[in-house]
Parts: C-alpha cells; structure tokens; sequence
C-alpha cells in the first residue's frame, strides 16, 4: 500500500481512463504532429512575387509549397487569377492564400526555353 502513496503511484496503479483523460490524451497528441508555419525574409519574398508574376503572364506552371498545419502542401500549376485585395491567388479554380506560401519555383517550359 506504501508504494502506491508515493510518487504517481495512485495514478498508474489506476486501470480505468475517463473520457476526458482520453480526450486531452488524443488533442496533445494532435497538438505535438502539428507544423510550425515558416517566416520568409524579404529575398524569399521577391522570389515567391517573381515566381507567381512569372506564371501568370508567361502562363508557365509554378511549384509552391504551401503551409498546412498537418502536412506539407505543394501545389503544382498555372497561376489564373490574382486578388491582391484579400490577397490570394487562383490555381485551376482554386484559391489559395498568399501568406500560406513557404517557397516557389516556376517550371521551365522546353519548348520556350531559349535560354
């Protein structure tokens, strides 16, 4: 009996887990697999403004990375449509926010590739 009065002892010699116990037990679980969002200087920032001009005008496909806070997102495709007022952008009739962007990289298309 002495040995369950000390330290955690009465809690781990306990055998039932209430439903609340369970319940903060999955959230900090959650809570622990969840990305941090990345801050971007403002050289990345001037890489990411380039690379989405790039494809809207030139109509070039874009790679971003994306924040999400369970996995890391990539959309791949031609920027359509900007809306600098709420600050997002359209992705084959999709928005996406600007703020979300981690990192951008424009793909070279072969048959324009002059360079």
């Amino acid at each position: 009996m002495r040995k369950k009065l000390e330290g955690n002892g009465l809690w781990e010699s306990s055998r039932m887990m209430l439903p609340e116990h369970k319940v903060a037990i999955n959230e900090l679980e959650k809570a622990s697999r969840q990305r941090e969002r990345i801050e971007l200087d403002e050289q990345e920032w001037e890489h990411v403004a380039r690379s989405v001009t790039e494809s809207l005008q030139l109509r070039q496909p874009v790679t971003l990375r994306l924040f999400h806070p369970l996995e890391e997102l990539t959309v791949i495709g031609i920027i359509e449509r900007i809306d600098q007022l709420k600050g997002r952008f359209m992705v084959d009739g999709e928005w996406f926010m600007m703020r979300d962007i981690e990192g951008a990289a424009v793909q070279e298309n072969e048959e324009n590739g002059l360079f």
